[in-house]
């Protein structure tokens, strides 16, 4: 904060002769202020350092699933304002990612979402490279961890979600997304082999389609209020290169609760739809670092997917806080084909360390759990949901 000019009559007490006097109130009020304002201590001291050591240099990642192994990384987050005159919109983000596994996992991506024009549009972009073994259990939700099967593949995709808003928290846009997958090889037995099932032969694929939101949450990166619902449909047809003609569509509610304090209860509840001749790669997947966490990510798979959660939030100390979560998901052929006795449960804890004061943002470390020995540790930025 900029400190302010001097005051008039300061002048006129100077030109008066009687400085010895206001110099001598000043030292005063400074001697009372040094009494009623405590020093920041040590920590908060480092921590500031940190913070700021922190926008610069990128930060070490460790994660660890039962099928992908240990996978470390490097992961680069900011938070930033793209106008100094703009003091309305929300800070955009700006995230990079490298990680490397122990099962010869390779994945590089660099993700954003852009705020601009006092929060009248919203672009959300992802670029994203991997070659790596994938583990798939079967197609469908009643499958065995004993029929794992192992799938090499490499992949390019870019996305992108373009929202405009058109009334209060309300948006809608486009969104295009493309991909090609490449050097896919399944084990010489696999059930994909034997079933001719789509995407054996990797191709490219073009998605564009429509998208639209709703957005009243206060922080879109750490909420403690408001709720937050997207939707987008994507047709990948041939007529721009699809190697296959699919449609997906994707729905993710959320809401947020501040019943005390700083504590938060947040609520999400997603589903996918898949049609068409859908590759095996792209369909709908349960599992990952932010949706029923502990399962690895396409465990369970086929052309529905619904889940939900629920995660209460509390701070512990100063820049420290936790976190604890259950979930429930499954997947099925069709949504006449949900039951309710086939969803898998999941749950688990979270520390939470504060890396960005001004913008309230955290590093998370999650451990989630799931029955038959699933379990999965996870370190990333921001909250899950």
């Amino acid at each position: 904060m900029p400190v302010s000019p001097y005051r008039p009559w300061l002048l006129v007490l100077l030109l008066s002769g009687i400085f010895s006097m206001s110099q001598a109130q000043t030292d005063t009020t400074h001697a009372i202020a040094d009494t009623t304002h405590k020093a920041p201590s040590k920590f908060d001291r480092f921590n500031k350092k940190a913070e700021a050591l922190f926008k610069i240099i990128p930060v070490p990642l460790y994660s660890y699933t039962t099928e992908a192994g240990h996978i470390f990384g490097l992961a680069k987050y900011n938070l930033l304002n793209f106008s100094k005159k703009d003091t309305i919109s929300k800070p955009s983000k700006l995230s990079e990612v490298f990680t490397v596994s122990t099962n010869g996992r390779i994945n590089a991506s660099v993700s954003t979402e852009m705020i601009l024009k006092e929060n009248q549009y919203v672009i959300m972009g992802y670029i994203n490279y991997k070659k790596q073994p994938e583990f798939i259990y079967g197609i469908g939700n009643d499958i065995s961890k004993d029929s794992i099967q192992e799938v090499q593949y490499s992949r390019f995709q870019f996305s992108a979600t373009a929202l405009r808003q058109w009334f209060k928290n309300f948006y809608a846009g486009v969104a295009v997304t493309v991909s090609d997958y490449f050097s896919v090889q399944p084990d010489s037995n696999s059930f994909l082999i034997r079933e001719n099932y789509p995407g054996l032969d990797g191709g490219y694929s073009t998605g564009i389609g429509l998208s639209t939101a709703y957005d009243s949450r206060d922080n879109r990166y750490n909420p403690h209020k408001g709720a937050y619902a997207i939707g987008t449909v994507l047709f990948h047809p041939s007529f721009l290169g699809s190697a296959y003609e699919y449609t997906r569509v994707d729905v993710d509610l959320r809401k947020y609760f501040n019943p005390w304090l700083k504590h938060v209860i947040a609520l999400q509840a997603t589903t996918t739809y898949t049609g068409g001749d859908v590759p095996f790669y792209e369909l709908a997947q349960m599992g990952g670092d932010s949706k029923m966490r502990g399962y690895y990510m396409g465990a369970y798979r086929d052309r529905v997917l619904v889940d939900a959660q629920v995660e209460y939030r509390a701070p512990i100390w100063n820049i420290f806080g936790a976190t604890a979560f259950v979930g429930t998901g499954r997947v099925a052929d069709s949504y006449k084909d949900l039951s309710l006795n086939g969803f898998h449960l999941s749950y688990g804890v979270g520390l939470r360390i504060r890396v960005d004061t001004k913008n309230n943002t955290n590093l998370r470390f999650d451990m989630g759990f799931g029955p038959d020995h699933w379990q999965g540790f996870y370190i990333n930025f921001s909250e899950a949901f």
